[in-house]
Protein backbone atom coordinates (compact mmCIF):
# COMPACT_ATOMS: atom_id res chain seq x y z
CA UNK A 1 0.00 0.00 0.00
CA UNK A 2 1.46 3.45 -0.97
CA UNK A 3 2.13 6.22 1.14
CA UNK A 4 -0.64 8.47 0.33
CA UNK A 5 -3.30 5.71 0.51
CA UNK A 6 -1.67 4.93 4.11
CA UNK A 7 -2.45 9.06 5.11
CA UNK A 8 -6.03 8.81 3.54
CA UNK A 9 -7.02 5.52 5.68
CA UNK A 10 -5.46 7.08 9.25
CA UNK A 11 -7.35 10.48 8.55
CA UNK A 12 -10.57 8.68 7.90
CA UNK A 13 -9.71 6.65 11.26
CA UNK A 14 -9.02 10.08 13.07
CA UNK A 15 -12.47 11.42 11.59
CA UNK A 16 -14.06 8.39 12.95
CA UNK A 17 -12.59 8.62 16.38
CA UNK A 18 -13.19 12.61 16.21
CA UNK A 19 -16.84 11.63 15.55
CA UNK A 20 -17.40 9.57 18.92
CA UNK A 21 -16.07 12.66 20.51
CA UNK A 22 -17.84 14.82 18.66
CA UNK A 23 -18.42 16.87 22.04
CA UNK A 24 -15.11 17.35 23.07
CA UNK A 25 -14.33 18.59 19.44
CA UNK A 26 -18.03 21.09 19.43
CA UNK A 27 -16.29 22.36 23.11
CA UNK A 28 -12.70 22.65 21.73
CA UNK A 29 -14.29 24.58 18.09
CA UNK A 30 -16.16 27.28 20.85
CA UNK A 31 -13.45 27.29 22.71
CA UNK A 32 -11.19 28.66 19.83
CA UNK A 33 -13.84 30.92 18.62
CA UNK A 34 -14.17 32.47 22.18
CA UNK A 35 -10.45 33.27 22.39
CA UNK A 36 -10.07 34.38 18.85
CA UNK A 37 -13.03 37.24 18.98
CA UNK A 38 -11.49 38.01 22.47
CA UNK A 39 -8.28 38.39 20.70
CA UNK A 40 -9.23 40.34 17.76
CA UNK A 41 -11.50 42.69 20.24
CA UNK A 42 -8.13 43.54 22.15
CA UNK A 43 -6.37 44.07 18.83
CA UNK A 44 -9.34 46.70 17.83
CA UNK A 45 -9.42 48.39 21.08
CA UNK A 46 -5.59 48.75 21.35
CA UNK A 47 -4.79 49.67 17.62
CA UNK A 48 -8.40 49.91 15.19
CA UNK A 49 -9.96 52.98 17.49
CA UNK A 50 -9.02 56.44 16.68
CA UNK A 51 -7.78 58.67 19.66
CA UNK A 52 -8.12 61.75 20.52
CA UNK A 53 -3.84 62.42 21.19
CA UNK A 54 -1.39 60.92 19.27
CA UNK A 55 -1.96 57.41 17.32
CA UNK A 56 -2.10 56.97 13.55
CA UNK A 57 -4.02 59.01 11.27
CA UNK A 58 -7.66 58.60 10.71
CA UNK A 59 -6.66 57.98 6.63
CA UNK A 60 -3.76 55.84 7.81
CA UNK A 61 -6.14 53.96 9.84
CA UNK A 62 -8.80 53.49 7.22
CA UNK A 63 -6.37 51.61 5.45
CA UNK A 64 -5.35 49.34 8.30
CA UNK A 65 -9.44 48.42 8.57
CA UNK A 66 -9.88 48.24 4.56
CA UNK A 67 -6.32 45.84 4.70
CA UNK A 68 -7.68 43.28 7.37
CA UNK A 69 -11.07 43.28 5.67
CA UNK A 70 -9.70 42.54 2.54
CA UNK A 71 -7.17 39.58 4.12
CA UNK A 72 -10.53 38.70 5.70
CA UNK A 73 -13.02 38.24 3.30
CA UNK A 74 -10.01 36.59 0.61
CA UNK A 75 -9.40 34.18 3.41
CA UNK A 76 -12.80 32.99 3.92
CA UNK A 77 -13.18 32.56 0.17
CA UNK A 78 -9.82 30.91 -0.15
CA UNK A 79 -10.78 28.28 2.10
CA UNK A 80 -14.42 27.52 0.55
CA UNK A 81 -12.88 27.23 -2.58
CA UNK A 82 -10.45 24.50 -1.00
CA UNK A 83 -13.13 22.82 0.64
CA UNK A 84 -14.98 22.87 -2.53
CA UNK A 85 -12.50 21.00 -4.73
CA UNK A 86 -12.07 18.15 -1.91
CA UNK A 87 -16.18 17.32 -1.83
CA UNK A 88 -16.04 14.90 -4.98
CA UNK A 89 -16.99 11.49 -5.51
CA UNK A 90 -14.22 9.58 -4.24
CA UNK A 91 -12.03 12.71 -2.45
CA UNK A 92 -10.31 12.02 0.95
CA UNK A 93 -12.48 14.84 2.70
CA UNK A 94 -16.08 13.24 1.01
CA UNK A 95 -14.92 9.48 3.03
CA UNK A 96 -13.57 11.73 5.91
CA UNK A 97 -17.08 13.62 6.31
CA UNK A 98 -18.75 10.33 5.98
CA UNK A 99 -16.08 8.65 8.62
CA UNK A 100 -17.06 11.58 11.25
CA UNK A 101 -20.62 11.14 10.40
CA UNK A 102 -20.17 7.39 11.50
CA UNK A 103 -18.70 8.31 14.44
CA UNK A 104 -21.07 10.53 15.96
CA UNK A 105 -23.87 7.94 15.36
CA UNK A 106 -22.26 5.66 17.39
CA UNK A 107 -20.87 7.39 20.29
CA UNK A 108 -22.43 10.65 20.82
CA UNK A 109 -26.01 9.79 23.14
CA UNK A 110 -29.09 10.17 22.13
CA UNK A 111 -29.75 12.99 24.99
CA UNK A 112 -27.29 14.81 23.76
CA UNK A 113 -28.54 14.45 19.82
CA UNK A 114 -31.94 15.59 20.95
CA UNK A 115 -30.47 19.17 22.40
CA UNK A 116 -28.93 19.87 19.25
CA UNK A 117 -32.53 19.17 17.32
CA UNK A 118 -33.99 22.14 20.19
CA UNK A 119 -31.16 24.06 19.45
CA UNK A 120 -31.00 24.00 15.55
CA UNK A 121 -33.98 25.97 15.17
CA UNK A 122 -32.28 28.82 16.23
CA UNK A 123 -31.15 28.89 12.71
CA UNK A 124 -34.32 27.84 11.16
CA UNK A 125 -34.79 30.37 7.86
CA UNK A 126 -38.09 31.30 8.89
CA UNK A 127 -36.61 32.17 12.72
CA UNK A 128 -33.71 33.72 11.13
CA UNK A 129 -36.53 35.91 8.22
CA UNK A 130 -38.15 37.03 11.57
CA UNK A 131 -35.45 38.18 13.21
CA UNK A 132 -34.07 40.63 10.19
CA UNK A 133 -37.52 42.55 9.99
CA UNK A 134 -37.64 43.06 13.31
CA UNK A 135 -34.12 44.30 13.64
CA UNK A 136 -34.90 46.22 10.77
CA UNK A 137 -38.08 47.71 12.34
CA UNK A 138 -36.28 48.48 15.35
CA UNK A 139 -33.61 50.50 14.14
CA UNK A 140 -35.90 52.43 11.64
CA UNK A 141 -37.51 53.41 14.62
CA UNK A 142 -34.80 54.55 16.43
CA UNK A 143 -33.29 56.49 12.97
CA UNK A 144 -30.92 54.45 12.36
CA UNK A 145 -32.29 53.58 8.88
CA UNK A 146 -28.78 53.03 7.30
CA UNK A 147 -28.02 50.42 9.48
CA UNK A 148 -31.39 48.81 8.68
CA UNK A 149 -31.00 49.11 5.31
CA UNK A 150 -27.55 47.01 5.44
CA UNK A 151 -28.81 44.82 8.14
CA UNK A 152 -31.79 43.74 5.67
CA UNK A 153 -29.31 43.57 2.19
CA UNK A 154 -26.59 41.67 4.61
CA UNK A 155 -29.24 39.07 5.61
CA UNK A 156 -31.28 38.78 2.85
CA UNK A 157 -28.19 38.19 0.41
CA UNK A 158 -26.56 35.69 2.27
CA UNK A 159 -29.71 33.98 1.54
CA UNK A 160 -29.79 34.18 -2.01
CA UNK A 161 -25.85 33.96 -1.77
CA UNK A 162 -25.98 30.29 -0.36
CA UNK A 163 -29.15 29.04 -2.33
CA UNK A 164 -26.97 29.57 -5.85
CA UNK A 165 -24.20 28.04 -4.16
CA UNK A 166 -26.11 24.94 -3.47
CA UNK A 167 -27.19 24.62 -6.67
CA UNK A 168 -23.79 24.83 -8.09
CA UNK A 169 -22.65 21.99 -6.35
CA UNK A 170 -25.65 20.18 -5.32
CA UNK A 171 -23.98 18.08 -2.84
CA UNK A 172 -26.44 15.11 -1.32
CA UNK A 173 -27.14 15.33 2.30
CA UNK A 174 -25.66 12.46 4.34
CA UNK A 175 -28.15 9.97 5.91
CA UNK A 176 -30.01 10.83 8.79
CA UNK A 177 -32.60 9.93 11.41
CA UNK A 178 -36.09 11.85 10.13
CA UNK A 179 -37.51 11.02 13.01
CA UNK A 180 -35.28 13.50 15.34
CA UNK A 181 -34.45 16.33 12.41
CA UNK A 182 -35.74 16.28 8.47
CA UNK A 183 -33.88 18.16 6.42
CA UNK A 184 -34.78 18.40 2.77
CA UNK A 185 -32.60 20.45 -0.95
CA UNK A 186 -28.40 20.18 -0.79
CA UNK A 187 -26.51 20.02 1.75
CA UNK A 188 -22.89 22.15 0.27
CA UNK A 189 -22.86 24.67 2.22
CA UNK A 190 -24.53 24.41 5.13
CA UNK A 191 -27.85 27.43 4.80
CA UNK A 192 -28.14 27.00 8.88
CA UNK A 193 -24.18 27.71 9.06
CA UNK A 194 -23.89 31.03 6.99
CA UNK A 195 -27.58 32.25 7.78
CA UNK A 196 -26.99 32.11 11.71
CA UNK A 197 -23.32 33.62 10.92
CA UNK A 198 -24.44 36.74 8.86
CA UNK A 199 -28.04 37.02 11.21
CA UNK A 200 -26.67 37.02 14.47
CA UNK A 201 -23.47 38.48 13.53
CA UNK A 202 -25.04 41.52 12.18
CA UNK A 203 -27.59 41.63 15.33
CA UNK A 204 -24.53 41.83 17.12
CA UNK A 205 -23.02 44.88 14.86
CA UNK A 206 -26.61 46.51 15.01
CA UNK A 207 -26.52 46.22 19.32
CA UNK A 208 -22.63 47.50 19.29
CA UNK A 209 -23.72 50.42 17.53
CA UNK A 210 -26.04 51.52 20.08
CA UNK A 211 -25.31 49.85 23.39
CA UNK A 212 -23.07 51.10 26.01
CA UNK A 213 -19.07 50.19 25.53
CA UNK A 214 -19.86 47.93 28.57
CA UNK A 215 -22.56 45.44 26.98
CA UNK A 216 -20.24 45.40 23.35
CA UNK A 217 -18.43 42.50 24.46
CA UNK A 218 -20.72 40.15 25.93
CA UNK A 219 -23.15 40.85 23.18
CA UNK A 220 -20.47 39.95 20.38
CA UNK A 221 -19.68 36.86 22.39
CA UNK A 222 -22.94 35.70 22.84
CA UNK A 223 -23.71 36.23 18.52
CA UNK A 224 -20.07 33.92 18.34
CA UNK A 225 -21.61 31.43 20.67
CA UNK A 226 -25.04 30.99 19.14
CA UNK A 227 -23.92 30.85 15.44
CA UNK A 228 -21.10 28.03 16.28
CA UNK A 229 -23.61 25.86 18.25
CA UNK A 230 -26.16 26.17 15.55
CA UNK A 231 -23.78 24.97 12.85
CA UNK A 232 -22.22 22.51 15.17
CA UNK A 233 -25.92 21.16 15.59
CA UNK A 234 -26.19 20.70 11.68
CA UNK A 235 -23.28 18.17 12.25
CA UNK A 236 -24.83 16.17 15.55
CA UNK A 237 -28.09 15.86 13.63
CA UNK A 238 -25.95 14.37 10.39
CA UNK A 239 -28.11 16.95 8.09
CA UNK A 240 -24.88 18.31 6.95
CA UNK A 241 -21.07 16.60 6.74
CA UNK A 242 -18.71 18.65 8.52
CA UNK A 243 -17.12 20.52 5.36
CA UNK A 244 -20.61 21.81 4.54
CA UNK A 245 -20.86 23.82 8.03
CA UNK A 246 -16.80 24.88 7.59
CA UNK A 247 -17.69 26.10 4.26
CA UNK A 248 -20.83 27.72 5.41
CA UNK A 249 -18.91 29.17 7.93
CA UNK A 250 -16.33 30.59 5.51
CA UNK A 251 -18.97 32.20 2.29
CA UNK A 252 -20.76 33.80 5.50
CA UNK A 253 -17.58 35.34 7.13
CA UNK A 254 -16.87 36.52 3.54
CA UNK A 255 -19.82 38.30 3.33
CA UNK A 256 -20.62 39.32 6.81
CA UNK A 257 -16.98 41.17 6.56
CA UNK A 258 -17.66 42.56 2.94
CA UNK A 259 -21.04 44.03 4.34
CA UNK A 260 -19.61 45.63 7.65
CA UNK A 261 -17.25 47.19 5.39
CA UNK A 262 -19.32 48.63 2.98
CA UNK A 263 -21.90 50.02 5.62
CA UNK A 264 -19.00 51.74 7.78
CA UNK A 265 -17.87 53.14 4.07
CA UNK A 266 -21.17 54.49 3.58
CA UNK A 267 -20.89 55.93 6.68
CA UNK A 268 -17.50 57.54 6.16
CA UNK A 269 -18.46 58.90 2.89
CA UNK A 270 -21.87 60.69 4.06
CA UNK A 271 -20.39 61.94 7.05
CA UNK A 272 -17.23 63.08 4.92
CA UNK A 273 -19.48 64.96 2.66
CA UNK A 274 -21.78 66.46 5.93
CA UNK A 275 -18.65 67.52 7.50
CA UNK A 276 -19.13 65.37 10.44
CA UNK A 277 -16.61 63.14 12.02
CA UNK A 278 -16.21 60.24 10.38
CA UNK A 279 -15.77 57.60 13.10
CA UNK A 280 -18.35 56.50 15.35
Amino acid sequence: MSQPDLKNISLIHAAHAAGEHALLVYGATLLIAVVTVLGAWRLVQRYGLPREEGGVSPRVLLMIHLAVSFAIIVGAAALFAAIADEIGDGETLGRADQAFADGIAQGVPIGVIHWFARVTHLGDPWLLALWCVLGAVLLVLRGQRAIALGFVLAIAGNGVLNTTLKHIFERVRPLHDRDIATADGWSFPSGHASGSLVTYGMIAYALVSVMPSRWRLPVTLAATVIAVTIASSRVFLRVHFASDVLAGFASGTAWLAACIVSIELTFRYWRARSGLRVYR
